[in-house]
């Protein structure tokens, strides 16, 4: 009998398997995401010094509903400016092995639009 899997050990394969290709340099650190149902959150990660630069979420910005598409948008912006304070400009996306749609999407197009280039 073929085992189950869930779809959040799918996401985890799909993770893994965008991971091998994608890293964080200094230069280009990694803008990861990871999406709750409840909440979004965003990190900048630099894999080489194994740090987190920046993170926001909707936890730390006390948004009334952060599991939606406006949320996302906050999150991305607030991302954006964080990570231009501290000079970094260019990041390499990390969708966290989520289809590129929905609050995911939302996230990636207000980080760009505040000024990050991926």
């Amino acid at each position: 009998m073929l085992k189950k899997t869930s779809r959040n050990d799918e996401r985890l394969r799909r993770h893994a398997r965008v991971r091998t290709k994608i890293s964080g340099t200094p230069e280009c650190p990694r803008l990861n995401v990871f999406r709750s149902n409840a909440n979004i959150h965003a990190q900048i990660i630099d894999d080489v010094n194994q740090t987190t630069l920046v993170a926001a979420s909707s936890v730390s910005l006390k948004l009334e509903n952060g599991g939606n598409v406006e949320a996302a948008k906050q999150v991305g912006e607030a991302i954006a400016k964080a990570a231009l304070a501290k000079n970094i400009t260019n990041v390499v996306f990390d969708r966290g092995g989520y289809v590129y749609h929905g609050r995911v999407q939302a996230l990636a197009e207000a980080a760009r639009e505040a000024g990050l280039k991926f």
